[in-house]
C-alpha cells in the first residue's frame, strides 16, 4: 500500500496514487426508491431557531479533533464554522457574499462569534465550505476552506481554489481565534483530472467545482487526506461531478499531492457536494449531498438527499449504499426543506433549513438559514438508514 521514510527532518508519506476511480451510476431500475427509512421528518417551524436575527448560515461543520470527533471545550461548548451572511429579499444572493463565521454552542444555544477571519485575510472575494482541525497540545486551529473568486475583483468569478490557514485559540473567554497565519493554497488542480472550476456557466447548478474540503485521517494508515468535489477534465457531459483526493506527504501538513478522483459521477450528476469519509467497523462510508435539479435529465433524476458509497479502504473498490447511492432524501411535501448534510463519526448528521415548510398552503421560498434538527444514521455493511 506504501510506506514512510525520512527526508530530512521530516517524515514523508509515499502510497500508490488512484487508479481509476468508481462509478456512481444510474440505478438499473431506473429510478431512486425512496423506502420509508429513508425519508427525512417534515421540518416544523417549531423544530428550529435561528442563530442570531441579523445572520443567515448554511453549510456548517464543527472544530473536530484529528480523528474526526468533535472537540469540547470549556463547560462542555463546541465551536462550529458556517458560512453565513446578512439576510436577503433573494436567498441565492447569499453565495455572492459569504464568509465563515464562528459560532458557539453550549448547553443548546448558540452564540454568534463573528466572521472566523480577519478582514483582507482571506484570498478570495468570498468563502465557500471547508473544515476546521483542533491540535490540544497547540491549541492551533487549522482551516481547510474554498477561497472563491479573488478580493477586490470588480464581478464576482466562480474559480475556487482551496486553501489552508492556521490560527490560535486563547484558552480564556472569551472565545475568539487569534494570530491567523500559514495562509497557502495547498491542493492546486491537476488539469490531466479536473475541469477549471471556473468553466460553467455561472449559474445555480451549473458551477463547475474545486471545492468543500474535508479533512480525514485515515486511522488504518496514518495519513492524512482532503476530499472535496470537483467537476471530471475530458469529459463530454455538462453533468460530470466527481470527488476528488488529496494526501499529505509530510507529517506537518504543510504538503500535498492531488490524485485523480476516487469516484466519478460522469454523465449522471453534475455536483457531489461536501463529500467526506467515516470509518465504522473496519469500512470507510463516503457521504455527499446533491440537489434534484443537477442530475442529468436525460438519464435519471433523484431527489435532493444525501448519498454515499462504502468500500474497504479509501481507494476504493467504492459500492453505493443502499443499492442505488441514496441514503436518505427530504419528504415529497417539501423536497428542498434541509440541505449540506454532514455524517459525523457517531453517525449523528447535521444540516441546515433550506426551503422548509409543507407544500400545501406554502406561498413561495422561506429560507430557514439555520440549523435544522440532528438526525442519526443506522449502518450496516452497505446499508444506511435514519435511525427512528
Amino acid at each position: 500500500m506504501g510506506n514512510m521514510h525520512e527526508k530530512g527532518a521530516q517524515a514523508v508519506l509515499t502510497e500508490s496514487p488512484v487508479a481509476m476511480p468508481s462509478l456512481w451510476e444510474a440505478p438499473p431500475s431506473g429510478g431512486f426508491a425512496t423506502p420509508a427509512t429513508g425519508v427525512a421528518p417534515l421540518i416544523a417551524d417549531t423544530d428550529f431557531a435561528r442563530v442570531a436575527s441579523d445572520l443567515d448560515i448554511w453549510d456548517a461543520w464543527p472544530v473536530q479533533l484529528s480523528g474526526g470527533q468533535t472537540a469540547e471545550f470549556a463547560s462542555g461548548s463546541t465551536l462550529w464554522m458556517a458560512l453565513g451572511t446578512p439576510p436577503f429579499d433573494d436567498p441565492d444572493e447569499r453565495h455572492g457574499h459569504a464568509r465563515i463565521h464562528l459560532l458557539q454552542q453550549r448547553n443548546g444555544v448558540w452564540n454568534h462569534l463573528g466572521r472566523a477571519m480577519p478582514d483582507g485575510f482571506s484570498p478570495g472575494s468570498r468563502e465557500w465550505s471547508g473544515s476546521a482541525i483542533f491540535d490540544e497540545a497547540t491549541r492551533t486551529i487549522t482551516l481547510y476552506f474554498t477561497a472563491t473568486g479573488v478580493r477586490g475583483e470588480p464581478e464576482p468569478s466562480f474559480a475556487q481554489r482551496i486553501f489552508r490557514a492556521r490560527a490560535t485559540l486563547p484558552p480564556e473567554e472569551p472565545v475568539r481565534l487569534v494570530d491567523w497565519r500559514d495562509l497557502e493554497e495547498i491542493v492546486v488542480r491537476d488539469p490531466a483530472h479536473y475541469m477549471a472550476s471556473d468553466g460553467g456557466e455561472g449559474t445555480i447548478g451549473t458551477i463547475k467545482a474545486f471545492r468543500d474540503p474535508a479533512y480525514f485521517l485515515d486511522p488504518a494508515s496514518g495519513r492524512s487526506h482532503l476530499l472535496f468535489t470537483a467537476s471530471a477534465a475530458g469529459s463530454t457531459s455538462s453533468y460530470n461531478g466527481v470527488v476528488g483526493l488529496a494526501t499529505a506527504t509530510d507529517s506537518s501538513l504543510d504538503t500535498w499531492r492531488i490524485e485523480p478522483p476516487i469516484i466519478s459521477a460522469d454523465g449522471l450528476n453534475n455536483e457531489l457536494e461536501r463529500p467526506h469519509v467515516i470509518r465504522r467497523d473496519g469500512s470507510y462510508y463516503l457521504f455527499w449531498s446533491t440537489q434534484r435539479h443537477v442530475f442529468n435529465p436525460d438519464r435519471v433524476s433523484g431527489p435532493t438527499g444525501l448519498y454515499g458509497m462504502v468500500a474497504d479502504s479509501l481507494r476504493g473498490d467504492w459500492q453505493p449504499l443502499n443499492g442505488t447511492g441514496l441514503v436518505f432524501a427530504n419528504p415529497a411535501d417539501a423536497p428542498a426543506q434541509a440541505y449540506s448534510w454532514l455524517v459525523m463519526p457517531n453517525l449523528g448528521v447535521t444540516s441546515f433549513v433550506d426551503d422548509w415548510g409543507h407544500a400545501q398552503g406554502k406561498v413561495g421560498r422561506r429560507f430557514g438559514a439555520t440549523f435544522a434538527p440532528d438526525l442519526r444514521l443506522k449502518l450496516e455493511g452497505n446499508t444506511a438508514k435514519i435511525e427512528i
